[in-house]
Order: structure tokens, then C-alpha cells, then sequence
């Protein structure tokens, strides 16, 4: 019994471990790119200004009550849940750089755990944020480079195919064999979930075919089409940034 305890404990700690490393990760990721792009665009403005960081703190409360209220899809086991909480992160690192989108990513799932715990061992948690940045951080890389309407559907989009092919691949590999050992359910199981809804679902690789990889598509394509739908009537307001049109203009927020 100690025996099961100390493994049980130490999965824990190794996935806390994981989790922490790779949010890290995506952080130092985020902030080379962009000081990157700032000195190659001759920009001076600061990666995290205070007016950001408080920006950062309104898109991260909207994008966890949007995390929060998710809702099952019909051709994916119940434990895989569909959320648009992606919408006012990618506004945000649209608006704010990169590292504004990881921020926001990272603050919204410490506060859904603080309002909400977890019901998937800390696994679904890790997941969202993770394939949420898979996203963002891609598209708004792009984005940055040239910050026209036209650029905002190619970023959208490569962002969108990104997530998909990472998410799908990240859960077989990694999330579903976190998930049966620290949620104590065999894989098996978890693939006959799958089963019970499609049954072309028969191993986990068909599981992150028919029920991740859509799952992502469906995520993507629906937050890139309200983004591009409303990013220009906010952004004005949002900050003294670049509005879509045949060419770039600087509009202050009095306008």
C-alpha cells in the first residue's frame, strides 16, 4: 500500500513538474519572439506596459468564465469538452503580443482551478493550456510581422492547422497515458468511451483522430471567424494599435 501511495505521489509530482516546465517554456518562447520582432520592426513599446498587464487580467477573467462554461460534442467521449475561452486570448495576443496571449492562457486556468479544482487530475487543465497556446502563440507571431486583415486570416489559420496536428498528436502520446495513470483508469477503457460514440474509435490513435482532431478544427475555425469578425471594431479601444485597411494607421483611444 505505501508502495502505491509513493508512485501515485510521485506521478503527481513528475506531471506538476512537466506542467511547470513547459508553461515556462512557452513563456521564453514567447517573450524571444517577440523582442525579436519589436527590434526588427524598430518598435519601442514594452513588452508588458501597466496598461497591458491590466488588459491581460480582463481577458484572462473573461477567457475563465468562457473556460468554465464548456459543453460535451457528440462524436467525442464526455471527459473531452468543447470551450471558446481561445476567443479573448487570441484578441488579446492580437492586441498585445505574444507573451500577453501565454499570460492570459496561463492566469485563466489558475483562476478556473482556484473557482472550479479540476475533475481530470489536473490533466484536461494542462491540455487546454497547452494546445490553447499551440494556438495563439503561432498566430500571433505571424500576426506581428504585418498587422493587416489579410495577415489575421493566414495567422488564423495557420494557428488553427497547428493546434489541430499538435493537440492530436499530444494527446496520444502524452495526455491520455497521464490521464489513465494518474486518473487510475486503464487505456482501454478510455478507447471504449470512444467506442461507445463512434466505433471506428478502436485504439488511442483513432481516439485523437475522430475525436481530437475535429474537436480542434471545430475550436479554431469558430474563435478565428468571431475574431476576425470583431478584432477591428475593438482594437481601437482596446489600445492606441493598428486598425485593418489597405494600409496601417496609428488610432489613439479617444478616437
Amino acid at each position: 500500500m505505501s508502495n502505491g501511495l509513493w508512485e501515485s505521489v510521485k506521478d503527481n509530482v513528475i506531471f506538476v513538474m512537466v506542467s511547470v516546465g513547459v508553461a515556462v517554456a512557452l513563456f521564453v518562447i514567447a517573450y524571444a519572439a517577440e523582442k525579436l520582432i519589436k527590434k526588427k520592426n524598430r518598435e519601442t513599446e514594452r513588452i508588458l506596459s501597466t496598461r497591458k498587464i491590466a488588459m491581460i487580467g480582463v481577458f484572462s477573467a473573461i477567457a475563465m468564465i468562457l473556460h468554465i462554461l464548456d459543453f460535451p460534442v457528440p462524436f467525442a467521449p464526455p471527459f473531452y469538452k468543447l470551450d471558446f475561452s481561445e476567443l479573448p486570448a487570441l484578441i488579446g495576443t492580437f492586441a498585445f503580443g505574444p507573451v500577453a496571449g501565454i499570460m492570459i492562457e496561463f492566469c485563466k486556468i489558475m483562476l478556473k482551478l482556484l473557482i472550479k479544482g479540476t475533475s481530470t487530475a489536473f490533466v484536461g487543465d494542462l491540455a487546454n493550456f497547452v494546445i490553447g497556446c499551440s494556438f495563439i502563440l503561432p498566430a500571433s507571431i505571424i500576426y506581428m510581422f504585418h498587422k493587416t486583415k489579410k495577415n489575421a486570416i493566414i495567422a488564423s489559420g495557420i494557428g488553427t492547422l497547428i493546434m489541430t496536428v499538435f493537440g492530436t498528436m499530444f494527446n496520444a502520446v502524452y495526455l491520455l497515458p497521464a490521464f489513465s495513470v494518474l486518473y487510475g483508469m486503464p487505456l482501454e477503457a478510455i478507447v471504449e468511451m470512444g467506442t461507445k460514440i463512434n466505433g471506428s474509435i478502436t485504439s488511442v490513435t483513432t481516439l485523437v483522430i475522430f475525436a481530437v482532431a475535429p474537436l480542434n478544427l471545430l475550436k479554431g475555425f469558430s474563435v478565428s471567424f468571431v475574431t476576425l469578425l470583431v478584432y477591428k471594431k475593438l482594437s481601437p479601444v482596446l489600445k492606441a494599435g493598428t486598425v485593418w485597411g489597405n494600409k496601417e494607421r496609428r488610432v489613439s483611444v479617444s478616437e
